[in-house]
């Protein structure tokens, strides 16, 4: 079990649900980071006495240094600081909770320290899946994924002795805010709409990549690297009562799955306590008045978002680091409100098009990929 943490990405809302668990279950928190959010860092700070308060945005991390000049918490600014509070010696555990290609050195340099990874970001494995594995297993770095669906997956996970006994994973799939749309109506949808999902609350990136699947399709992708499978063997379907979190179908059959409320807080206790079990003050899934469970199969033609992260798949390399990179771009352009919603998944192909795909990548060509696919999102 964990027992001192550092969240990167504490004021969003992985990171404000992870301070909840952690006061909970009486964790010390060694660090918290965020972008530019003063006021609610402010708040943290005082509210868990972080040894560490990072912002990235310096003049915002100025503003906070004065703010917190009565405590003992030290506040540091820029990209350095979000690198120092991922490898803070207090922390036996580190969060990855920011949003984005962002998390990637981090992570990395969290493995390097030979941290515990509660893995939410997941951009990091997406873009350099293979890096960061590797990295883990020199390292004896854990990766407990925070992510409901890979959550699910590894719970149900550990009672497999040998991974060739797996046939497949099946990760399920809300079907977001425009489920049941033709191609033509989704297409009119606006940030409004697309920021109304069913069941969870989230952040607007992930909120939008929800409504476009490409959420999902990330998933697939982070699942063939964190269990080290073919896409062949990880598939999707729709579940839109976000009850069954993710399945595993094993050769002989048999199906395990992981059942629990659409609540976060769920997958961010067991990777605070694995490999053990908190208590939970939540209320549990109750059974008798849950509605019906439903599966259905994805609508790829609708939502050409989870193909063109399958295809990327298939072709590995730097084609997920081009997927990711275009995408982030092209969302932020859509929640900008400066693109339709059908441009989200037209700018990733284009990009998927123009930028050559590096096999076996080095760091460096990963983050190259990235730069470029967003230069061409933005036509640069």
């Amino acid at each position: 079990m964990s027992k001192t943490i550092a969240i990167l990405g504490s004021t969003g809302s992985i990171g404000r649900q992870t301070l909840d668990v952690a006061e909970q279950l009486g964790l010390n928190v060694a660090a918290i980071t965020a972008n530019s959010s003063v006021e609610r860092m402010e708040e943290q700070a005082r509210r868990f006495r972080p040894e560490l308060a990072v912002l990235t945005d310096e003049a915002a991390a100025r503003d906070l240094a004065i703010r917190l000049a009565d405590t003992k918490t030290k506040v540091v600014g820029g990209f350095a600081g979000l690198m120092e509070a991922a490898t803070i010696p207090q922390a036996d555990t580190v969060v990855t909770a920011v949003v984005g290609m962002v998390g990637l050195r981090p992570t990395l340099a969290a493995i390097e320290a030979k941290k515990r990874i509660a893995l939410a970001n997941k951009e990091t494995l997406v873009c350099a899946g293979q890096l960061v594995m590797d990295a883990a297993d020199r390292c004896g770095a854990g990766i407990v994924p925070v992510d409901s669906e890979h959550s699910a997956i590894f719970q149900c996970l550990q009672g497999c002795r040998d991974r060739r006994e797996i046939k497949r994973l099946i990760l399920t799939c809300s079907g977001g805010p425009f489920y049941g749309m033709t191609y033509e109506e989704v297409g009119k949808m606006t940030r409004a709409d697309a920021l109304r999902h069913p069941n969870w609350t989230m952040g607007p990136k992930i909120t939008v990549d929800c409504a476009t699947l490409m959420n999902k399709g990330l998933e697939v992708i982070e699942a063939m690297r964190l269990y080290r499978l073919p896409l062949e063997q990880v598939s999707v379907v729709i579940h839109r009562q976000s009850i069954v979190h993710s399945l595993v179908e094993y050769r002989d059959g048999a199906v395990l799955a992981q059942l629990g409320t659409p609540d976060m807080r769920l997958p961010i206790r067991y990777a605070m306590t694995y490999p053990g079990r908190g208590v939970n003050p939540a209320e549990p899934l109750d059974l008798l008045n849950c509605p019906p469970l439903t599966f259905a199969p994805p609508d790829r033609e609708t939502f050409p978002c989870l193909r063109l992260a399958e295809e990327a798949a298939t072709e590995g390399g730097t084609a997920c680091a081009v997927l990711n990179g275009a995408n982030e771009e092209a969302v932020r352009l859509f929640l900008a409100e400066r693109i339709g919603f059908h441009e989200i998944h037209r700018l990733v192909a284009k990009a998927r098009d123009q930028v050559p795909v590096v096999q076996n990548p080095s760091l460096e060509d990963i983050l190259a990929a990235d730069a470029a696919a967003r230069r061409s999102v933005l036509g640069k």
